[in-house]
């Protein structure tokens, strides 16, 4: 599953083994600097992501680069039955407007983004 950690650097996400395949990248490094607003969510979303790169196994797991219509571009790692970590980024400097990760420390990861979130 796709580890995510934090520091006080930012954010580093890594897709171990075939995930890299899906993503088209084995890690993404978000700067603090970047980071536009942290959200969680306690499961899923179900909202249209819109067209995909990468893999989908309905209603189990969402993995890739997925376009919305509106244009919003969102790096995705969802899994069925973890929190949802929703990082909003500065899409110049990430190549993405949204990061959606599951992970079991969202909660945490998010109140550490929270203290140093610039507007």
């Amino acid at each position: 599953m796709t580890n995510v950690t934090c520091d006080r650097t930012g954010v580093l996400v890594q897709f171990p083994g075939w995930e890299a395949a899906m993503t088209g990248r084995p890690q993404l490094l978000i700067p603090r600097s970047v980071i536009r607003g942290v959200s969680v969510e306690q499961g899923w979303t179900s909202e249209i992501l819109g067209v995909r790169s990468g893999l989908v196994v309905s209603g189990y797991r969402k993995l890739g680069t997925f376009t919305h219509p509106s244009g919003v571009r969102r790096l995705v790692s969802m899994k069925r039955g973890h929190p949802l970590l929703r990082i909003t980024v500065d899409r110049a400097a990430i190549g993405f407007d949204e990061i959606l990760l599951s992970t079991d420390a969202a909660e945490s990861i998010a109140a550490e983004l929270r203290s140093g979130v610039h507007p």
